[in-house]
């Protein structure tokens, strides 16, 4: 495999590896949250809105896990039907349960920020496949955005109630947000080799990004970031029953062709 004209290191190709699985680990699971929405959403075109922006995401898990697969011959399905919570490298932002309408935009809000920034950064990889799936996703995630933005916007405006449940979704999951910005173990030299957008610059346009629209045009307030944050590999206990949900029908099938 190469980037460019130059063949990638043993080392390159590990480092994509993880943070390919990163980010696919974190669609699938925030898809898998949107999609326990299904029937359930406040009016029926929001039912719809959702479920379609959850296969969204899978999709995009399923892209990224396509790129893995070209690197090291692995299976996408059972990635995802097979692994343990030990196993996933989710952040901990879109594992927690998906709470009330509030919550659940709000997180949506921060996530597709992130992803619509970094997307558009990846356009630019030096690796011809990764960029290719960029410029291929990033349309929609630029409409993830501007349609989670204006829900945030009309649940802050709207009753003291709705405000008061936006304003607690942000409390509860601003600290979490800052775990999409770390970096998987030697991502520095594929940032470096041009491979990977640089985290750091995502983070510096995220933040002056949600922060204008939470603040200044929803009134809200921005709690306080915490210093460091735990690895990937650290979960909460809501991951497991997910899991255990989201796998039931593969694992009770294991040598089915199709679920």
């Amino acid at each position: 495999m190469t980037a460019g004209t130059h063949p990638l290191t043993d080392t390159q190709t590990q480092a994509l590896i993880r943070r390919l699985t990163a980010l696919a680990d974190d669609e699938i699971i925030l898809a898998h949250r949107g999609g326990e929405w299904t029937g359930h959403a406040p009016i029926l075109e929001e039912d719809i809105a959702l479920a379609n922006i959850a296969q969204d995401e899978l999709g995009h898990a399923g892209l990224y896990l396509t790129l893995r697969a070209d690197l090291d011959g692995s299976d996408p399905d059972r990635l995802a039907f097979f692994r343990d919570p030990s196993q996933y490298t989710n952040t901990r932002l879109v594992e927690l349960p998906k709470g009330d309408w509030a919550f659940t935009m709000v997180r949506q809000f921060l996530y597709d920020t992130f992803e619509a920034l970094w997307m558009e950064a990846a356009t630019r990889s030096t690796y011809a496949p990764l960029a290719e799936v960029a410029a291929k996703a990033v349309r929609e995630e630029k409409f993830h955005v501007q349609h989670t933005a204006l829900w945030v916007e009309r649940l802050a405006l709207g009753t003291p109630e709705s405000e008061r449940r936006t304003q607690a979704a942000l409390t509860e999951l601003w600290p979490h947000a800052a775990q999409l910005f770390q970096p998987v173990e030697s991502e520095a030299e594929l940032v470096h080799s041009g491979l990977l957008p640089d985290l750091n610059a995502v983070h510096a346009r995220w933040t002056g990004l949600v922060t204008r629209h939470l603040t200044d045009k929803c009134g809200l307030t921005l709690p306080a970031t915490p210093d460091t944050q735990p690895g990937r590999d650290t979960h909460t206990e809501h991951l497991a029953p997910l899991l255990a949900e989201m796998q039931s029908v593969a694992r009770a099938h294991p040598t089915a062709e199709l679920w």
